[in-house]
């Protein structure tokens, strides 16, 4: 039995044969490397491990060359402040005055704590401190009416009240261990 549905099933099976020696040949033919890049083209490496620069030394061809102090430096930028506008400064110094007269107050009195220490930037106006301490010293920072912070550190031994711009990390009190 041979008629028109046997031819139909051979050439349905040639078909798929075929179909499936031409997809097999393709990846029998797949290259390493960019599309379109001739077969014959050495890949440049590709760096596995970072390698401090250091003068007078070829570094081997599997490394990304990096500045060991500049990347120290670079580490230590989320303290650093953004620049603040005259303004803001200028709308920062009333409430900065009375945080210092307040805390001034509060370290004489050698009843210090974080608590203590937010009450005082409560009463100049200003909410949302940043405390770190305890009743030895307290860091602080807040944000300053129009932009930029108050921040500084009171102990039975020093005071400092200062005004400047958030840190790069955001907030007005770099976090600890960072």
């Amino acid at each position: 039995m041979t008629g028109i549905r046997g031819d139909r099933s051979r050439g349905a099976r040639l078909l798929l044969v075929v179909a499936t020696t031409m997809m097999l040949a393709g990846c029998a033919t797949a290259t390493t490397g960019p599309p379109g890049a001739s077969p014959s083209a050495s890949p440049s490496p590709t760096p596995t491990a970072a390698c401090p620069q250091i003068e007078g030394v070829d570094l081997p061809p599997d490394c990304a060359p990096y500045d060991p102090d500049h990347a120290m430096a670079q580490n230590e930028r989320y303290r650093d402040r953004v620049d603040l506008s005259e303004e803001s400064r200028a709308a920062a110094e009333e409430p900065a005055a009375a945080v210092r007269t307040g805390l001034e107050t509060l370290r004489a009195s050698g009843d210090l704590s974080v608590n203590a220490v937010e009450e005082v930037f409560a009463t100049a106006g200003l909410a949302g401190v940043q405390t770190l301490g305890d009743e030895r010293a307290v860091a602080f920072g807040a944000a300053a009416p129009e932009g930029g912070c108050i921040f500084g550190e009171v102990s039975a031994d020093t005071l400092t009240v200062e005004i400047g711009g958030v840190i790069m990390d955001g907030g007005c009190l770099p976090a600890v261990g960072h």
